[in-house]
């Protein structure tokens, strides 16, 4: 047996598996510190399907703690980023287009140093380790916990970042480091972005999980625990300590997932129509479409690994506003207050649960108290919400074949059966807890994303080197050997680097290998 959890803004929602058949599932409410929704979430398995813990052999979560906390601007550690890269460089510091609130957050510094490749691998400069110890020392004072190193064009070669991290090291032990290359891809601002957002949740990521882990052996479980990656693979506990930013839109990963698994529809759009947000992303192959373009978070511009997601501030606890002609629905919410503020639950506040509730679409709290809704205002509300997701559907569209429309997650309650311009919905059984479900089910991953020399004659073996390698890395991360494949293949050609430079990206998945 496997559980799943997916923490939500609004609810927590946990299913327990054997196999893929859906033993029970529950959703409660998100809590402020959201370790205890968990435990209430694996209690509320235990009441509806007894089982005994020491059978479940794997325990996974997909988790907004760490985006929240970047959002929010909380708990983050005194941060510091290193930029190997003089003397070019220098005219865009590090942090330069952040939020200033967030540079605040961090105490964020910034130290430029000699170091760096050309496009076509030679050195700016050579590394000045007297340099890097002489800021590590000025960190060290500062009070610094974390580090950020990044140097130019680090993802063809990263001899300069593993050095000076050795050497700032020897110097700070303490002292949490992460490095541009395993983290972000070609671009040099925006993979500083995310390796600075990375170091900066080091410190929050050990607490987290130790937490998370807390939470799962309180009730008895001693299985392994796993956290969702954002491209619908897992990691193990030690992975997510060294980075947590991998767990980003994780969320909406899990839903699609979920929702491939119910639907037995690999290639389709899915929309995850939860508290807060709908979510909207495109699947192929069973798993989804990632970003090609660089993806803000929080206002800072990073590139990353991100799942391409569109996503519309409607959900089962969006405000609903204005009369019959000028309904509005969000994108504010009410959030997981949702039990105490709308209509249905005592509240004053009227939601799109109401309106579901007082469509008939929906047996939720008291139906008594939204029967005096205006069933103009009501229909109105829906066909607003429709309108909405089928436009977010359409935009997500790369062509214009028909996409078949799965949707997921609690509130899809507020979607009709057919979309304009887009054609039916399915909605599977087990849609509202879909996104524990895609958690539950999730596979182990490794990935390959570099840039390659590829000498006359030997595209094919650097070729079958890549794949090998991204296989490799799946089965070390824990997939069963005899599970993993080849998934996702690019292989892209960069005209302005010599050598017949190429990006190969290759992704390996397997199922996780567990333990009898």
């Amino acid at each position: 047996m496997r559980i799943g959890i997916d923490v939500g803004g609004t609810n927590t929602d946990a299913v327990l598996l054997d196999g893929r058949q859906v033993l029970a599932a529950v959703k409660t409410s998100t809590t402020q510190d959201v370790t205890s929704g968990i435990v209430a979430a694996i209690d509320g398995l235990q009441a509806q399907r007894a089982f005994d813990p020491a059978q479940v052999r794997a325990v996974m979560i997909g988790t907004t703690h760490f985006i929240n906390a970047l959002v929010e601007a909380r708990r983050l550690a005194p941060t510091a980023a290193v930029r190997l890269s003089l003397p070019a460089g220098a005219s865009l510091p590090p942090m330069v287009d952040w939020p200033a609130r967030l540079v605040d957050a961090i105490s964020g510094r910034s130290y430029l140093c000699h170091g760096g490749h050309e496009f076509d691998g030679r050195h700016i400069a050579e590394l000045d380790e007297a340099e890097l110890r002489k800021a590590a020392d000025e960190m060290g004072r500062a009070g610094v916990r974390s580090v950020a190193i990044s140097s130019v064009f680090s993802p063809v070669n990263a001899e300069f970042e593993t050095r000076a991290a050795e050497v700032i090291a020897a110097e700070l032990p303490e002292v949490a480091i992460s490095l541009s290359h395993e983290i972000g891809r070609i671009g040099l601002l925006e993979r500083e972005n995310a390796t600075i957002i990375n170091a900066a949740l080091r410190e929050l990521a050990a607490h987290i999980v130790d937490g998370l882990a807390t939470s799962v052996s309180g009730a008895g479980i001693t299985a392994p625990l796993y956290l969702s990656q954002n491209d619908g693979t897992l990691m193990d506990v030690d992975f997510a300590r060294r980075y947590p930013v991998a767990t980003f839109a994780s969320g909406p990963t899990n839903s699609m997932r979920g929702a491939a698994v119910l639907s037995g529809v690999d290639t389709c759009a899915v929309v995850d129509v939860g508290g807060t947000t709908s979510d909207v992303g495109v699947l192929g192959n069973g798993f989804p479409r990632e970003a090609t373009t660089d993806v803000s978070v929080a206002g800072i511009r990073t590139n990353f690994r991100m799942p391409d997601v569109l996503s519309i501030g409607i959900g089962g606890g969006s405000r609903v506003r204005g009369g019959t002609g000028d309904v509005t629905v969000g994108p504010d919410s009410v959030g997981y207050e949702l039990t105490a503020k709308a209509l249905v639950f005592g509240g004053d506040t009227l939601t799109a649960t109401d309106i579901a509730v007082a469509a008939g679409r929906a047996e939720i709290g008291d139906p008594s108290r939204v029967a005096h809704l205006d069933r103009e205002l009501v229909r109105a509300a829906l066909d607003r919400i429709a309108a909405d997701a089928a436009e977010s559907v359409d935009r997500m569209r790369t062509s214009a074949e028909p996409l078949p429309v799965v949707a997921v997650g609690g509130g899809s309650i507020l979607l009709p059966d057919t979309l304009a311009g887009v054609g039916g919905v399915h909605r599977p059984e087990h849609y509202a807890v879909a996104n524990a479900i895609g958690a539950a089910i999730a596979q182990i991953g490794g990935e390959v994303d570099r840039v390659y020399a590829i000498e006359p004659g030997r595209r094919d073996a650097v070729v079958d080197e890549a794949k090998q390698e991204a296989l490799d890395r799946a089965i070390a991360a824990g997939a069963s050997p005899s599970s993993v494949d080849i998934v996702d293949f690019d292989e892209v050609p960069i005209p302005y680097l010599p050598g017949n430079a190429t990006r190969i990206r290759a992704k390996a998945v397997g199922d996780l290998q567990l333990g009898d």
